[in-house]
């Protein structure tokens, strides 16, 4: 069975949004932990590389937030709420990877989702601004599901599939993210579909992912952009 559609992750795999989402966080920080901010801002949020460590060394943001910036778990889940609102109203500007926009070009003529922890609204205005809205037939993010449903727990990535197909079975999907919550993910995902579904995971180690130390393995790993082409390609 060929692949019948790509899902992405956005944040580190179609996007470098290191930038912005310090800002963000930052931002909400002043809010919630105000005694973070400052010269008390937490190490991690000093440059694009000590953001890289806490981001994919956390399994989750709520790891990120508590384990690495410090905050409680009321600051945490506070912090959380205000994360949607906060990625909209934030005006600093995302780039998409060198060559991403000729991977979903070259294989447009399957659907593409995303699944993400990023605002819906974030995502599809940047897909906008860069012509790329019309491969992408469905997108879930962060404000779509509720705090037990976000990632690594499948249902977002059913949901987007549903949102394709209306019906989600027998399919050959394929998943790309930059952390190892996102190939337990895609395993989830193939979980819930049941049998006569293949999710095939791709990390995206172009974006600073280091999938050798983690421990659960995806099936692919680019360490290039270019290098999904050559990926995608075996499966269509």
């Amino acid at each position: 069975m060929k692949l019948q559609a790509i899902l992405w992750d956005y944040d580190g795999t179609l996007v470098n949004s290191v930038p912005k989402n310090i800002a963000i966080t930052k931002s909400i920080l002043s809010i919630v932990a105000p005694h973070f901010t400052g010269d008390k801002l937490p190490k991690y949020l000093l440059n694009e590389a000590a953001y890289h460590e806490a981001n994919h060394g956390a399994k989750n943001w709520q790891e990120l937030y508590r384990d690495y910036y410090g905050l409680t778990e009321n600051e945490m889940l506070k912090a959380g709420a205000l994360w949607a609102e906060h990625q909209e109203s934030n005006q600093t500007q995302v780039r998409l990877f060198d060559g991403i926009e000729n991977v979903i070009e070259q294989f447009s003529h399957l659907p593409h989702g995303i699944c993400s922890q990023n605002s819906r609204l974030n995502i599809w205005n940047v897909l906008k601004q860069n012509g790329l809205d019309k491969p992408f037939q469905a997108v879930v993010g962060y404000d779509d599901l509720d705090s037990h449903s976000q990632k690594p727990h499948p249902f977002g990535g059913v949901k987007c599939l549903t949102d394709i197909f209306d019906e989600a079975v027998n399919k050959r999907v394929m998943y790309v993210g930059d952390h190892e919550a996102d190939v337990k993910f895609a395993k989830n995902i193939e979980q819930a579909l049941g049998a006569g579904s293949r999710v095939i995971s791709v990390a995206a180690a172009y974006s600073g992912a280091t999938p050798d130390s983690w421990s659960v393995k995806p099936d692919y790993v680019a360490s290039c952009v270019s290098e999904l082409s050559g990926i995608i390609e075996k499966y269509t």
